[in-house]
């Protein structure tokens, strides 16, 4: 066995290095997080070529004495913690005094810095971690850190690094990041000398996302809750506003910037049944823990954190996405492109004023044929005898009115009794008077939505017209949302129908062995499944709303989703299967629609603000307003 010797502290530097020090953006981050720890109010991040050759990290905090500034670039080196109980509660950026010392010992380094109050500073230069000249320097109170060379000294690291461009984007994304996590610091970003951002530093979360996100961050939904002794507060995107990737997703803990999947499942999963598959939501969200229950020091570069409670935090980002999302109005706006201003035309005698075309109501008259037909069968009609209509109306007439809350009964009337003789009345009583009922409160009654259905287009969208806006349904997906709310909604089995001839449903050997497994979720969605033998099942009992077809069809979206590996927990499946049910059950896109049917449709959804989406998570209802058309024609 080799002799065990100890390494010597350049070594150890490197090795650090290599956990903490991963490329330019590495650096930016531990130095910004240094400088918020420092009380900062303003900090500016300059960059050369991605920051390989130069990285310049400015601020306004606290500085450095002349007697610490050299004990900074030692390993565990801190002024953030005293004793082994301070581990507990960790409530800074940088801790373990390593990020200094890491990123010298692979750079040269010049630190200036200045505590308030002082008359000099102090400046120094580092190569490699070893300090090569000290001198006091005039300098504005805060700290400058300058590091050249990055990987001077490590030619195996140098070799990973990749295009300047490509470092370049990553160290501004981690300016970003801090930006968004500390909105009360003003921090800027210079890139070859052209600005990149700038935010205000005025402690609005919204202000910071303005300056990177620009107009598209006043689209995000505010989300604020409280759950248990945690809170979480931030921004989201309306499901309609979905990405293609999770690269927008920002999390951050106690003010550090984390990845988390655990964060990032809360989130998704309130936006289950909303969103389209294969995009993604994006969200700004702070979730504040207590100290002493989130473990900080898991990964060295303090990307990672562990929940003492995983629950809570889970369900603290997901009820507060959740109630943010379904208190937020998203009918997608129709965007219509500008167009170009019309080139002048020369004059000509005007025209005679053209009196507007509107389409005259057009009426079918029936054939010779379809008029026998009806003929025939309202005389064949059942038709109540003359006593007995009599009698009916005579009982809805004296029938008791119906009691509305808030609206006060009106006595019933009798008719007059036919007048006896004169020795044949009888002696008039005078009747008791009834007590009287206390009179209820009128409550002000809802207003109708106000609309008006003026036809389709292609048989597939429904246009409304409400006041100076038009929407245009989707009639499919909103019929499918209301289907699989309804399905969804239901506390016991699905309304099921027994087959008097059982459907025959080819999955392969896999899939009916694996669709087997979910026998007693598939009883509980109304279906009846029996092995028939060589890879089929037989379906005895099918959901209600479904054809024997569209039953089989299910079934085998079912068997595929598990061939390929998806084990979720039964309620996730139970979705799965309802959103195809409720898609096969759904009136078609090009199908065309009974007016009456039409009309349930659109008062639905008009009526209805949680119906945005179907559950497969495109669009119901788009909204057009009048101001659009009017910029289309030139009139705006």
């Amino acid at each position: 066995m080799p002799k065990i010797i100890q390494l010597s502290p350049h070594i150890a530097n490197l090795i650090a290095a290599g956990e903490v020090v991963e490329r330019p953006a590495s650096v930016v981050k531990e130095l910004v997080e240094n400088a918020v720890d420092a009380g900062a109010k303003k900090v500016t991040v300059e960059l050369r070529d991605g920051g390989m050759t130069f990285l310049r990290v400015t601020d306004d905090g606290c500085g450095m004495s002349p007697e610490d500034a050299p004990t900074a670039f030692l390993r565990h080196a801190t002024s953030k913690l005293r004793s082994a109980e301070d581990l507990s509660a960790i409530g800074t950026m940088g801790f373990r005094g390593e990020a200094l010392a890491a990123i010298a010992s692979v750079s040269r380094i010049d630190l200036i810095t200045k505590i308030p109050g002082s008359v000099e500073g102090v400046s120094l230069h580092l190569e490699a971690g070893a300090i090569t000249q000290s001198s006091e320097a005039g300098c504005p109170e805060g700290t400058t850190i300058i590091v050249r060379d990055l990987f001077f000294n490590t030619p195996a690291r140098m070799k990973f690094m990749k295009q300047d461009s490509v470092e370049g984007a990553a160290a501004t994304a981690a300016v970003q990041r801090q930006a968004l996590a500390h909105p009360q610091v003003a921090i800027r970003l210079l890139r070859d000398g052209k600005e990149i951002l700038n935010t205000p530093g005025d402690g609005q979360l919204l202000s910071a996302m303005a300056g990177i996100y620009g107009r598209e961050a006043a689209s995000f939904v505010p989300v604020e809750s409280h759950w248990e002794k945690n809170t979480v507060t931030g921004f989201v995107s309306k499901p309609s506003n979905a990405r293609p990737s999770r690269t927008h997703q920002v999390f951050f803990v106690n003010g550090r910037p984390v990845k988390s999947k655990l964060l990032q499942s809360a989130l998704e999963e309130a936006y289950r049944n909303q969103m389209m598959v294969g995009k993604f939501p994006a969200c700004v969200l702070h979730l504040e823990v207590p100290a002493n229950k989130v473990d900080v020091n898991v990964h060295p570069a303090k990307t990672e954190v562990k929940f003492l409670s995983e629950r809570e935090a889970f369900d603290c980002v997901h009820y507060g996405v959740l109630a943010a999302l379904n208190k937020t109005q998203d009918r997608p706006e129709l965007r219509l492109e500008k167009q170009p201003a019309a080139p002048e035309q020369p004059r000509q005698k005007p025209e005679q004023p053209r009196h507007e075309l509107r389409p005259e109501r057009t009426f079918r008259t029936m054939t010779a044929q379809e008029y026998k037909q009806f003929a025939a069968a309202v005389r064949e009609a059942p038709r109540p005898e003359p006593q007995q209509a009599a009698k009916t109306v005579e009982t809805l007439r004296l029938a008791q009115p119906v009691t509305i809350p808030g609206v006060k009964a009106p006595v019933p009337v009798r008719p007059p009794e036919p007048a006896r003789p004169p020795e044949q009345q009888p002696e008039k009583k005078q009747a008791p008077e009834p007590p009287k009922e206390p009179e209820q409160e009128t409550l002000p009654m809802p207003e109708p939505v106000a609309f008006t259905v003026l036809g389709e287009l292609f048989d597939t969208y429904i246009l409304v017209q409400q006041g100076e806006e038009a929407f245009l349904i989707d009639k499919h997906a909103a019929h499918e949302r209301i289907l699989f709310d309804k399905l969804r909604a239901k506390p016991r089995e699905i309304d099921s129908q027994t087959l008097l001839i059982p459907q025959v449903c080819s999955l392969g050997a896999e899939g009916a062995a694996q669709v087997l497994t979910q026998e007693a979720l598939l009883d509980e969605l109304g279906y009846g499944v029996e092995e028939f033998g060589e890879g089929t099942v037989l379906l005895r009992r099918i959901p209600m709303d479904l054809s024997p077809e569209q039953a089989a069809e299910c079934l085998e979206a079912l068997a595929q989703d598990l061939r390929e590996g998806r084990r979720e927990d039964r309620d996730t499946l139970r979705d799965h299967l309802l959103h195809t049910m409720a898609c096969k059950a759904a009136i078609k896109g090009g199908w065309r629609t009974d007016p009456r049917e039409r009309e349930a449709l659109v008062r639905e959804v008009m009526r209805r603000e949680d119906l945005k989406y179907c559950p497969h998570g495109r669009p119901v209802c788009v909204r057009l307003t009048k101001h659009a058309l009017e910029r289309q024609f030139g009139r705006a």
